[in-house]
């Protein structure tokens, strides 16, 4: 009985592991059309908001959960907030990059940056972890090298929108890794970092412009990005909890798709030969990269039962 009711609340927890993958990559999915919805408010102005929303719904979430001692100890130690502030800078990079993007109506690069992500997380871990890559891995990144040259090619230089997503929020990953402090009690800190520059830059646009973005319906999107930030990152740790990695990093492929059919059906933006040829290969790579994962992983299991 005492099995069954193991076996009962571990098939629940992937279950409920599953859901939450496919909320938090479908909300990530999303973004681009949420912030079409403000893509008239400069960039910075919508860094700015999202912070300060972002902040109100994760101090929420961190109130009711009581994790504020958390928050007060990672800032009180010098080397975790260092960590922090690079972390919350990155972030900031990230969303920029993102934000400008999706407004300039550049979504398929975004895509393209999200779909190399997982193969700079390998990268990162031969730079800086000592990891080493096997010989199926190096070819897929070798691949999606090839790829970023070809959608270098075709867009007549370096794809630095989709290079700048990736490697921003790939460092992003890093240096959380490092960080010791969970991930809703670190959120709140990175936004607490950033809070004064948002709050400083919103005052300064305020002084120059009078009062902006507070306008039936700006004001409502710039507000919904918050807790959809927010929500996101909650989702995805509850996800990683309860899901091995392999599994998760097969989720995370749907969120660049999604950005990719938006981008493709809803935006119209263009995609010519050269550019499917690049998304082919990118999809080649993390094809190989997946398949790889899972063959190792399934290697693991009988020497872990052993």
């Amino acid at each position: 009985m005492q099995s069954e009711n193991g076996t009962g609340l571990m098939r629940a927890g992937v279950e409920s592991g599953v859901a939450a993958a496919l909320a938090c990559y479908g909300l990530w999915g999303a973004f681009p059309l949420l912030f079409k919805m403000v893509a008239d408010v400069a960039p910075i102005d919508v860094i700015a908001h999202r912070t300060i929303w972002s902040l109100a719904f994760v101090a929420l979430v961190v109130l009711v959960s009581r994790r504020f001692a958390e928050v007060r100890a990672a800032l009180a130690n010098p080397r975790t907030a260092l960590v922090l502030l690079a972390s919350s800078t990155l972030l900031a990079v990230n969303w920029l990059v993102f934000v400008w993007a999706v407004g300039a109506g550049r979504v398929l690069e975004t895509s393209f940056g999200y779909f190399i992500n997982p193969l700079v997380y390998v990268l990162l871990g031969t730079l800086f972890l000592g990891e080493r890559h096997n010989s199926t891995q190096a070819l897929s990144i070798g691949i999606a090298v090839l790829a970023v040259a070809v959608q270098g090619w075709s867009l007549g230089g370096l794809p630095w929108v989709s290079l700048a997503l990736a490697v921003s929020f790939g460092l992003y990953g890093y240096v959380r890794k490092i960080a010791p402090v969970a991930a809703a009690p670190g959120f709140l800190a990175e936004t607490l970092i950033m809070l004064p520059l948002a709050l400083g830059w919103l005052f300064y646009v305020g002084q120059r412009d009078g009062l902006v973005h507070f306008a039936e319906p700006e004001l409502v999107w710039l507000i919904v990005i918050g807790p959809a930030t927010g929500a996101a990152l909650i989702f995805f740790t509850h996800a990683a909890q309860r899901l091995r990695l392999t599994t998760l990093g097969i989720f995370q492929y749907l969120a660049p798709s999604l950005q990719f059919l938006t981008a493709v059906f809803i935006f119209d933006e263009p995609l010519d030969a050269v550019r499917l040829v690049s998304f082919s290969l990118i999809w080649l790579s993390l094809i190989i990269f997946t398949w790889d994962s899972w063959r190792r992983q399934r290697a693991a299991l009988p020497a872990a039962a052993g």
